[in-house]
């Protein structure tokens, strides 16, 4: 991501980010990569830094998450290790011992399926990773959890350290028997004995060390007091020194075995290092989340903003150690509108607002969450430019607002469409008339290149060149007119006043300069933002009312289709009722075909010829009367002409047949017929007895709807998914919404309780994936607040 000015991070203040993420590690290879971090502008990689994050986080609230333990940077070790025939020391095993105990954890964690399928991203890192869980059992037998070589490491070991325990009993022994020896005789001082070099020894007066047989080891600095150590212990004491360089003899060769068996596998450790590094880093992130409340908002591809109840995190962090609220605030940048022009009081909450945006798109892209309502929009940013701030820098012979002139010309040669700029009080810093209007054209050129952004100012040149250009938003922060104190909410649609008089009236400045400054300052300057909120509000109400025009005419287009489809599937229905009784009306002429012809049979014998060729001809002219009807039925039914042009059926088409309805897959055309495969049949049909459809499940929608009336009418608009895992409550959740869209519900109550917000997001995710324009909401605290969702459907 490029960066401008070099100081962003501090300016944004995003390196106290850093910090807060820093500190929550717990090894330094993992605050050193935090320390690096820089933000991603890859859709991918940010996703999954999220979803990293995010799962972390839900199985730390949940109680279910392992934890990454202080660990120390064993890279010195491991390259020691490297080299043949080098034997690591008793710390160094006991280092990597820590390493691979934790990685040992973490592979056991994720031996469960269900949690293999609860933190799918979080398992993808570790089933990259080969584990070899001999190498954390052949450091275990030789080095116990304290770091210290065991007894058993070898029957030589345990046979040396036998020895030495028996002869320090014998020293304990005899050097007891002698202290009360000489205490007796009187040759000891108060202090009957002390250790000097690495031996037990007897505290003497000078004038007694005659008296003692053994060996002076030391004297006390006035030379009264001698040490010695008597001649009973000593040979004890050197057989347990003897034994001691065979006990390290021992314990060095026990390490070099143990770091030969250790070196094929040098890699393998070096990775379970970098993935415990790297799930520190996840787990400093999931911890401050925990503390911001932060969430993983919806991640777009490309530049956007869509913060609802967004906060800033430093500003949260600290007023909630006084207990006090941080005034959330909303704010939609996409394509149409992608500049706010923020104004306002000073102190009011403009510069924190725009910061807000800044350290929270940085955070983003660098996979943290953020501390907004779950259901924002947030994109990709290729770029982000900053101008907050006094700038004047006495090494660049700059002042403040030619360092702003700089940071101008840098921003729009980089600028485009992928660039996020924010900048504070905006052409402030010099004449107000020649200031305005560089700024306003600085303004002109950032929008020209479609950037994204949100600007503070004061200048009303700005706030009107915002409401007449396109792509730019007036935003103010609100006032408190009657306490003339800032609320700090977040207004779009509206520039903010200043506020000037009423606030420096506060202060209490005397009357007699503000009358002053008011006549100076003019009727029409005063009027200017006023004038810029009516006419915001009046082009608001406009937009709000030509919006709302439109969604009736599409509502009204929408029933008008419904209108003309429900009357011709009714005038279908008709028609088939009739072609019905038609074709009953036909069958049943056949069914008295038999006696008629007896009845000709008989006239005609009565030599009734006349009357018989009459009854013969009613009979023939009934029958082609009703066989015509049921024909011109059945063609204006299954062949009446369609609106819409449909594309000639070819060989692989799923088609439908008009007269039963049966859908199958064209197999073969032969000039004006088709073979049909139906099932495991395959049919002989008209091409005209076909028209298409688009899969093979298009039949069984009219099944579907009849099978289910029975459920229908024993559908219960409430679902309780709490205690089912996310999987779970997808599949729960579409079955609900299928049975209640085909039971025609008009309202839907899902209970997912409130806890860490998991199972409400999948509930959400689940009803997005419907072409429906369903409406969400909560119900009031007492009927479950934010634990359950009410559908609109």
């Amino acid at each position: 991501m490029t960066l401008l000015p070099r100081d962003t991070y501090e300016k944004l203040e995003f390196d106290k980010i850093l910090e807060l993420v820093e500190a929550n590690c717990t090894g330094d290879i993992g605050r050193a990569i935090v320390r690096n971090l820089e933000p991603s502008t890859k859709f991918r990689q940010i996703n999954r830094w999220l979803d990293e994050t995010a799962e972390f986080k839900t199985g730390s609230d949940e109680r279910n998450m392992f934890t990454i333990g202080a660990y120390e940077d064993v890279e010195e070790e491991l390259r020691m290790l490297r080299v043949e025939g080098y034997v690591l020391s008793q710390t160094g095993l006991a280092k990597l011992n820590v390493l691979l105990l934790q990685a040992k954890g973490i592979f056991k964690y994720f031996e469960s399926s269900s949690l293999r399928g609860t933190y799918p991203t979080l398992y993808d890192l570790v089933r990259e990773v080969h584990y070899e869980p001999e190498l954390s059992k052949a450091i275990e037998r030789v080095i116990d959890a304290e770091g210290v070589i065991r007894s058993d490491a070898s029957p030589e070991l345990a046979r040396i350290r036998r020895l030495i325990g028996s002869k320090q009993r014998e020293v304990e022994k005899t050097f007891r028997q002698v202290i009360e020896k000489y205490k007796r005789a009187g040759y000891l001082a108060d202090t009957v004995e002390s250790m000097r070099n690495g031996r037990r020894v007897l505290t003497v007066p000078s004038e007694n060390k005659r008296k003692i047989r053994g060996i002076i080891h030391d004297e006390s600095a006035t030379g009264k007091t001698a040490y010695i150590e008597p001649n009973e212990v000593i040979g004890i004491n050197n057989d347990i020194f003897d034994y001691q360089q065979e006990e390290k003899r021992e314990i060095n060769r026990i390490l070099r075995e143990l770091s030969a068996t250790l070196r094929p596998y040098v890699d393998h450790i070096q990775s379970y290092q970098d993935l415990i590094a790297y799930l520190d880093v996840i787990q400093a992130k999931a911890k401050l989340a925990k503390s911001l409340k932060a969430e993983r908002p919806k991640l777009d591809a490309k530049p956007r903003i869509g913060i609802i109840e967004g906060r800033h995190p430093i500003l949260y962090l600290k007023n909630k150690q006084y207990g006090k609220k941080t005034v959330p605030f909303d704010l939609k940048l996409t394509g149409k509108n992608r500049i706010l022009m923020l104004s306002g009081p000073n102190a009011g909450g403009k510069s924190i607002s725009m910061k807000s945006v800044g350290i929270l798109q940085l955070m983003l892209q660098c996979g943290m969450l953020v501390p907004v309502d779950s259901e924002s929009e947030m994109g990709i940013f290729q770029k982000i430019f900053a101008d907050i701030g006094d700038q004047q820098s006495i090494e660049d012979d700059l002042s403040t607002y030619s360092s702003r002139l700089k940071n101008a010309k840098e921003f729009l040669a980089a600028a485009d469409d992928t660039s996020l700029v924010l900048i504070d009080e905006f052409g402030s810093g010099t004449d107000p008339t020649s200031g305005g209007a560089i700024a306003e054209g600085v303004l002109d050129s950032l929008n020209y290149r479609k950037v994204f952004g949100v600007i503070t100012t004061h200048y009303s040149n700005l706030k009107i060149y915002a409401y007449k250009a396109k792509g730019i938003l007036n935003g103010g922060m609100h006032f408190d007119t009657e306490t003339l104190a800032p609320t700090y909410e977040l207004k779009i649609g509206r520039p903010g006043s200043s506020y000037a008089f009423e606030i420096a009236q506060k202060s209490g400045l005397p009357r007699r300069v503000l009358q002053y400054a008011r006549k100076k300052a003019g009727k029409n300057e005063r009027a200017v933002d006023q004038l810029l909120v009516d006419l915001q509000r009046e082009k608001a109400e406009s937009e709000e009312m030509l919006a709302n025009l439109e969604q009736k005419q599409k509502t009204l287009d929408a029933l008008t289709r419904t209108y003309e489809e429900l009357h011709k599937n009714m005038e279908v229905r008709r028609k088939r009722l009739k072609l019905e009784a038609k074709e009953q009306a036909l069958a049943e002429t056949a069914k008295y075909n038999k006696e008629m012809e007896n009845l000709i049979r008989d006239l005609r014998e009565g030599k009734k010829i006349e009357e018989a060729k009459e009854k013969a001809k009613q009979l023939r002219e009934k029958r082609e009367s009703v066989g015509k009807q049921v024909s011109d039925l059945r063609e204006d039914i299954y062949y009446a002409p369609t609106t819409k042009e449909e594309e000639p059926i070819k060989e692989g088409d799923f088609v439908r047949l008009r007269a039963g309805g049966a859908t199958g897959q064209v197999e073969k055309i032969d000039r004006k017929r088709a073979t049909v495969i139906v099932g495991d049949l395959r049919l002989q049909v008209k091409l005209r007895d076909l028209e298409p459809a688009k899969d093979q499940l298009t039949v069984r929608r009219e099944k579907s709807v009849s099978s289910s009336l029975g459920a229908a009418a024993t559908f219960s608009n409430k679902l309780d998914v709490r205690g089912m895992r996310y999987e779970e409550v997808l599949a729960t959740t579409e079955a609900f919404v299928d049975n209640a869209l085909m039971a025609n519900a008009d309202q839907l109550r899902i209970v997912h309780g409130k806890g860490s917000g998991t199972l409400r997001r999948a509930v959400r995710q689940k009803l997005k994936e419907y072409n429906h324009n369903f409406s969400l909401s909560h119900p009031p605290r007492e009927a479950g607040g934010d634990g359950v969702t009410i559908v609109d459907l």
